[in-house]
């Protein structure tokens, strides 16, 4: 029984990646030093899509499966969880790469505004701590 808690915790884990890999660029947004933890989760995000690896949590979810006696899938989270919800049928491996591509784009996105933000384009020079905003003096 445990066995199983355990597949599921991996499962849950696993989704929680891809969701950070997805959308952790609006976290960095709202939060500039989440990027020390997005930045590398993208970048593996992005190894294992466009090599066409296999994320090291799908074999140790399978072990922990057969481990309960239950059966293991072959392929990867994505093949056996999602595909048939998002991909539609006949995926092929250049739309598999546009998704991956998309998925860059937004991250993309999303840095380029913090990086707007905090450099202050837009919106005159930047304001030093405890500065008044609407005469310009220190407070």
């Amino acid at each position: 029984m445990i066995y199983l808690w355990l597949a599921a915790l991996i499962v849950l884990i696993h989704l929680g990646f891809i969701v950070l890999v997805v959308a952790g660029g609006w976290i960095v947004w709202r939060r500039p030093r989440f990027a020390w933890v997005h930045v590398p989760a993208a970048a593996w995000g992005a190894y294992i899509e466009f090599s066409g690896s296999i994320c090291p949590l799908t074999p140790l979810e399978n072990a922990f499966r057969a481990r309960a006696g239950a059966a293991g899938y072959s392929g990867d989270f994505l093949d056996h969880y999602l595909v048939s919800l998002i991909y539609p049928p006949g995926l092929t491996r250049e739309l598999q790469l546009a998704f991956g591509l998309a998925v860059v784009a937004v991250n993309a996105f999303a840095y380029a505004l913090v990086l707007r933000r905090r450099s202050g384009a837009g919106r005159g020079r930047p304001r030093a701590r405890g500065e008044d905003r609407s005469a310009g003096r220190r407070s």
